[in-house]
């Protein structure tokens, strides 16, 4: 990864693109730190600190600290993931968006916006619920043009953020969304390490908790990377062609099939859904239906954890077969190879073929689903039986590492383009 870095770093297009990509990550992390007007500060950190863990914690640190400073990113980028996961789901069910889907990349253009527009609708909605519910007691001021500045100011900064994602991933290096979830991880890593050492300073943390923590969290790193970058390579054989006098195909090669083809998506729409229950109980007062769903949706409920760990489980499942599904088009694979003379050895050309790339796809994504899933919950179960306040847990680890991953493989790809690029001239 070094290597790459510094081989990439002495080009100067991917040069520009990576300080590009680094200014805007700074702008990012410059407005978390530029307070919502009208709020009490010391009220957000009295309720955190009530909260004593749990779902403002892991929000928190998913938002890289904005929310417990309130900054005018505090609904951060969630509004524009939730939002795709609804458009992508109906994409399936409404004709309309599914022609705009098979409409290449202007239908792409058109979906993005659909998404945007719905974005900026959700984050209404969740600024409106943080300054009239949960956060109502830390307005210093009831009257009702200062709530609509408020309220204003979050949504504009959801807006600006969803605008700075797009700018990372079309002049930046990788993807935009991505990036800012993960330099939001990041930038609370070094706080969560500091206090897991006061902890154990304190003695309040035995030395062999954080150990075990310590070892579990570096196997789900390697496993996470072998995840990444293993593959099934499936062999194909192109039959030779006579075009006039002269000779084609007849090579053979192979088709990539990624173990994990979804990358980190389908951990990030398991927790932003699962994260939804808990923070509409943000948005209202009420005790009764607050405690109930602690309980049984969330991972500080002794019901919960199990039920909440089995639903992300099964999120994660379904949302890596969904994206799976959307990248490799087994039916439209096995035309393709038909049109270009090509074959899978021992399979008949077009159903066949379809069919058993079906199958093949299929096994790879339920071993690819299945170990992201166990890593992501592993360290809520094993932070529940340690009896530990764990908020950097396996869904964070995986996002990072995924999205570090996927950088450096998209700055390999760049620079073997320009490689081939320069080779043609």
């Amino acid at each position: 990864m070094i290597s790459t870095l510094k081989d990439a770093w002495k080009i100067p297009e991917i040069r520009k693109k990576i300080n590009f990509t680094i200014l805007m990550l700074l702008i990012f992390r410059l407005g978390s730190n530029i307070p919502v007007p009208y709020m009490d500060k010391e009220v957000i950190k009295s309720i955190f600190e009530s909260s004593q863990g749990g779902l403002l914690q892991f929000l928190d640190l998913m938002a890289g600290g904005t929310f417990s400073n309130f900054s005018i990113f505090a609904t951060n980028i969630y509004p524009y993931i939730t939002a795709s996961i609804i458009i992508q789901l109906l994409t399936i069910a409404i004709p309309r968006l599914e022609e705009l889907a098979k409409e290449g990349e202007e239908g792409r253009k058109k979906i993005g916006r659909i998404t945007r527009y719905s974005a900026v609708i959700l984050a209404i909605i969740q600024a409106v619920g943080y300054t009239l519910g949960f956060f109502s007691s830390a307005l210093e001021s009831t009257g009702t043009l200062q709530k609509l500045i408020v309220i204003i100011t979050l949504v504009a900064g959801t807006s600006f953020l969803i605008w700075i994602g797009d700018l990372i991933t079309e002049k930046g290096i990788g993807n935009g969304i991505s990036m800012l979830i993960f330099v939001g991880i990041i930038s609370r890593l070094p706080a969560e390490l500091i206090k897991t050492f006061q902890l154990v300073a304190a003695g309040s943390l035995k030395i062999g908790k954080v150990i075990v923590f310590g070892i579990v969290f570096l196997g789900i790193i390697a496993v996470v990377v072998a995840l990444q970058e293993g593959e099934r390579k499936i062999n194909v054989q192109y039959a030779k062609r006579v075009v006039g006098r002269k000779m084609y195909g007849g090579q053979s090669t192979h088709i990539p099939v990624k173990v994990s083809m979804a990358g980190v998506m389908p951990v990030i729409f398991a927790s932003s859904l699962l994260a939804l229950p808990q923070t509409i109980t943000l948005f209202f007062k009420n005790a009764a239906v607050s405690a109930w769903i602690t309980k049984w949706l969330t991972p500080q409920g002794s019901i919960g954890i199990w039920i909440y760990s089995i639903l992300n489980i099964i999120l994660i499942m379904f949302f890596t077969y969904f994206y799976t599904a959307i990248q490799f088009n087994t039916v439209e694979y096995s035309k393709n190879l038909q049109q270009n003379g090509g074959f899978v050895p021992g399979i008949r050309p077009g159903r066949p073929t379809s069919e058993y790339l079906n199958r093949v796809v299929s096994r790879i994504t339920f071993v690819g689903g299945l170990s992201l899933a166990i890593l992501a919950s592993l360290p809520i179960i094993l932070s529940k039986i340690f009896n530990m306040n764990v908020n950097f847990g396996g869904t964070a680890i995986i996002i990072v590492v995924g999205v570090a991953l996927e950088t450096v493989k998209q700055l390999e790809s760049q620079m073997l383009m320009r490689h081939y690029k320069g080779f043609l001239k």
